[in-house]
């Protein structure tokens, strides 16, 4: 007797890493777009930010309310990004650290005196990754404007290959 075929039997499922990556690119798209809402949902109940200038948002309700009023009163520039790492430090708990670089509105290059380090903390809760806390830290390296430029230029490499790749796309629709 044939079995009915399974179609996502043979579907590749993704690696946590992979998840956790998707979970940090899913809280960037709602940052670029502006959108409170979408971000806060990424986050565990009593998920936690830590701003880029030491500012604190405790739980879903604080992280979507406070970045609703910075999104309503500051024309926030998108982030660029470049993911350094993934590491599992349980099977329910994995730390994500990234670079990030701005380019503010009107403009179309990465701002040096923005450019940060995140980390991100997800834990797996009810088999679905949540963000329990991120953290930016300004990328301020005192005293070695070498690491600056250095990094900088790495954001450049990532955001002119992000708007290429999106340009492409836009072209081909």
């Amino acid at each position: 007797m044939t079995q009915p075929h399974d179609t996502n039997a043979s579907a590749p499922h993704p690696t946590d890493e992979q998840q956790v990556r998707r979970l940090y690119e899913e809280l960037i798209a709602g940052w670029n777009a502006r959108d409170a809402s979408r971000m806060a949902l990424l986050f565990a109940d009593a998920g936690n930010v830590v701003g880029f200038d030491g500012s604190q948002m405790n739980g879903r309700s604080e992280i979507e309310s406070v970045l609703g009023g910075i999104f309503v009163q500051h024309p926030t520039a998108p982030y660029t990004t470049i993911v350094r790492d993934v590491r599992l430090a349980s099977a329910d708990i994995a730390v994500l650290r990234a670079l990030v670089g701005m380019v503010p509105p009107g403009t179309d290059d990465i701002d040096p005196a923005v450019n940060a380090v995140q980390t991100l903390v997800a834990v797996r809760l009810e088999g679905r990754w949540r963000v329990e806390v991120l953290q930016t830290t300004p990328a301020a390296f005192h005293g070695r404007p070498e690491e600056t430029v250095r990094l900088t230029d790495e954001l450049r490499g990532a955001y002119r290959s992000s708007s290429s790749e999106s340009s492409a796309s836009n072209s081909s629709e």
